[in-house]
């Protein structure tokens, strides 16, 4: 089972959250590591499928309308992870995003959304 690999854009890019994922293993990039700062929301997700990472977002609402989109035009992506960030501690959004890459594999996560406040609920 290949892990998630994560790419956080620009509404996401909590040096702490990164650094905590890290620091337990998780593969994860930012739109400021790899210069990729200002590109268009459709322009990171076929990115992050180019990577083949899982795009992390508190962007809900333009990245779940684009998911929309993808499945319409039969477009692929290598998945989605969204959160309301503000709602949730950096310790709850890390443990969420921890359980979430514990249970699912990269591969189940191709052209799907997952909302991280499923998996700090739980």
């Amino acid at each position: 089972m290949s892990q998630i690999r994560l790419y956080m854009d620009e509404d996401s890019t909590g040096r702490s959250l990164r650094l905590a994922l890290q620091n337990r293993g998780v593969d994860v990039i930012t739109t400021l590591g790899v210069n990729r700062l200002k590109y268009s929301d459709e322009e990171q997700l076929i990115w992050a499928r180019s990577q083949n990472r899982v795009l992390y977002s508190s962007n809900i609402r333009d990245f779940y309308s684009l998911h929309t989109a993808f499945l319409t035009q039969e477009q692929h992506h290598s998945g989605m992870i969204l959160v309301q960030q503000q709602c949730y501690s950096i310790g709850e959004l890390m443990r969420g995003i921890l359980k979430l890459v514990a249970a699912k594999s990269a591969k189940s996560m191709e052209n799907q959304v997952e909302f991280l406040s499923t998996w700090i609920g739980e």
